[in-house]
């Protein structure tokens, strides 16, 4: 059985013909040559004595491609099937259906399994991955209108809309969402379980190396690469980051306003305290009417974690600013807890790159995440599983790429006879 999701191709210049979806066909090819296909066949059984027609490693990773193009059901599966001569024999969209619907939470789990092996391949390749620096990751929810209330698991949300509310994390250094917990729209935004559970599905998807001693009750002496979540006010419960600590991970979490906070920064608030510093742009220059102060000795962090400061940053007042920590006519103010080494500039900066997890949420928005065809909620947990693992595929091609520039920059910068440095 053919387990490719594409078929060999020449690209010509000239002729009369236009091709669609020739782009897609690359992203194909690259999902064959790092076993995509061969690693989620082996995770789905097969009922009956023989083989089904289509594989259904080939099914799913063509479902993928469709995906990536801004597909958003089953049906879209057909914009695949009039060009044979690039994706060879494309399943019908009841395939895809019922293969879709066959996966139960034991064959999904199988699946996350087989997708964390291709994961662990890619990242002895990538080099955002390698080296000792932290592993980020960023955790965030974001609500899903569904228009219909036959759809399992849906739920009134606090927008006055109905739907899912799911939960995902993501790594900040590749974009990859590691892992998706598909919630109803009345779940919870500051939920510990759900954030710990979906944090503990990310620690899973990463290669043995980065997971090891980062799991409950892990001693500290296992771990070999340091792993830090950063989260919205969602994540700011002493259960959570209580449960961070108890794995090892490092954590960085907006902060709420309270009594303590406004203590602390009400003692600070002279525009000349040496607190302040200025803090820093995307480009590592100062900003003009943005700044920085540790407030860690001013409040009280008894419940929290050993080591946690508390750093706070200010801003002039603009039209349609958030609501801020601290009441002031001259100021917004906006902080998060950590138990990350730097300064506070530092530390700053790199919380507010927590915002990173936007774009990803957008692109899986882009591509299937905003319409789940299914009314059975198993079916819709799958379908969510596709998406990012579509989105994933497109971000390690989009390294591959990058990576291959760099190689082939460095090669045209060698002296003929020279050696690379």
């Amino acid at each position: 059985m053919n387990r490719n999701s594409t078929l060999k191709a020449d690209v010509e210049c000239g002729g009369t013909q236009i091709v669609a979806h020739a782009g897609l066909h690359a992203l194909g090819r690259f999902a064959d040559r790092v076993g995509l296909g061969p690693a989620l066949s082996t995770a789905i059984p097969w009922a009956g004595e023989r083989a089904p027609e289509h594989d259904r490693g080939v099914v799913l990773t063509h479902a993928m491609l469709m995906l990536a193009a801004g597909g958003e059901a089953c049906s879209d599966i057909e914009f695949l099937t009039p060009q044979s001569r690039l994706f060879g024999p494309v399943a019908s969209d009841s395939t895809l259906y019922r293969t879709i619907r066959n996966i139960t939470p034991t064959v999904l789990t199988d699946l996350q399994a087989a997708t964390a092996t291709v994961r662990a391949r890619m990242w002895q390749r990538m080099a955002a991955t390698s080296g000792t620096a932290t592993v980020v990751l960023d955790i965030d929810a974001s609500l899903i209108q569904i228009h219909s209330e036959n759809k399992a698991g849906c739920g009134p949300t606090y927008k006055g809309g109905f739907g899912f509310h799911p939960l995902l994390c993501f790594a900040d250094s590749t974009g990859e969402a590691l892992s998706a917990m598909l919630r109803p729209g009345n779940a919870g935004a500051n939920t510990v379980t759900d954030h710990l559970d979906v944090l503990d599905a990310a620690i899973a998807q990463l290669p043995d190396r980065i997971a090891a001693g980062h799991s409950h009750g892990d001693d500290s002496g296992l771990v070999e690469r340091k792993v830090q979540v950063r989260t919205d006010s969602a994540g700011c419960t002493h259960g959570f980051v209580h449960g961070c600590r108890a794995r090892n991970i490092g954590f960085a979490v907006v902060a709420r306003s309270n009594a303590s906070i406004h203590t602390a920064i009400s003692r600070i608030t002279a525009i000349d305290d040496p607190r302040w510093q200025s803090a820093q742009r995307r480009n590592g220059d100062n900003a003009v009417r943005s700044e920085v102060a540790e407030v860690t000795d001013l409040c009280d962090l008894t419940n929290w974690p050993t080591g946690t400061r508390l750093i706070v940053r200010r801003e002039h007042l603009h039209p349609g600013a958030q609501r801020s920590l601290f009441p002031s006519t001259l100021f917004r103010y906006w902080g998060h807890y950590t138990d990350a080494d730097g300064t506070p500039v530092e530390l700053d900066a790199h919380m507010r790159a927590h915002a990173h997890v936007e774009d990803h949420i957008k692109r899986l928005k882009d591509s299937g995440l905003e319409r789940f065809p299914f009314t059975n909620l198993d079916a819709n947990r799958a379908w969510l599983q596709l998406v990012c693992m579509s989105a994933d595929l497109v971000r390690y091609l989009d390294c591959a790429v990058m990576w291959i520039a760099v190689v082939e920059a460095e090669a045209r910068a060698v002296p003929s006879g020279g050696e690379s440095t």
